[in-house]
């Protein structure tokens, strides 16, 4: 019934150019990016103590940093990549906040900006798709499935975002993005059958 978001950004960290042998003309910009990077764990931690019935806390993570020229030289800029996982009724807005509320905190010279943004996904329990998925699923497995949510972003949040009724419905398997990844014969079988029992209950 629910689904994280994501939105994936980057912090650019300024320093000031100059030759290992100048260090009163440079700027670190890679140990500039110290602060928010602690800074970042501390936000993190705070999310924790905010949760979602069916999906847990909210995170962010830096997840990618690069910086600097050559060994012998001060480097001018350091940019974090980072990922900001979502809960319903957090925008992209609350995200940009967070991070420049951030930067400003970590009194250095910076910029932050958001690259993509994935909205994340709810549907209200008492809504019609729910319970006609869940009782043409009853027909099948014998008994109602159990309701949840998912950390990973799904289309069901497009789907949704277009006005059609929607929720998450699929069959068991582990090694998402993994080298080996797969799900159940059996439950898939019995999800194309649900899928059946739904279109003929719409449709009567």
């Amino acid at each position: 019934m629910a689904h994280k978001g994501f939105v994936w950004g980057r912090i650019e960290i300024a320093g000031r150019a100059a030759h290992g042998s100048r260090p009163h003309l440079g700027v670190d910009a890679i140990v500039e990016a110290g602060p928010v990077l602690v800074a970042l764990g501390e936000l993190d931690a705070a999310l924790g103590e905010r949760t979602h019935p069916l999906l847990g806390r909210g995170s962010v993570h830096a997840s990618v940093i690069e910086g600097g020229e050559e060994m012998s030289s001060y480097p001018a800029r350091c940019v974090l990549g980072l990922e900001r996982r979502t809960l319903p009724g957090e925008t992209v807005a609350d995200v940009e906040a967070e991070l420049e509320a951030l930067v400003a905190a970590c009194r250095v010279e910076a910029s932050a900006s958001a690259l993509l943004v994935r909205e994340p996904f709810e549907v209200a329990a008492d809504a019609e798709i729910v319970s006609v998925v869940r009782s043409a699923a009853a027909s099948v497995l014998g008994e109602e499935p159990p309701i949840g949510g998912a950390s990973y972003w799904a289309d069901a949040a497009f789907i949704a975002a277009a006005g059609i009724p929607t929720v998450m419905f699929g069959p068991g398997g582990e090694g998402a993005h993994a080298a080996e990844e797969w799900v159940s014969v059996r439950d898939t079988e019995a999800v194309a059958r649900t899928l059946v029992g739904v279109a003929e209950r719409v449709c009567s």
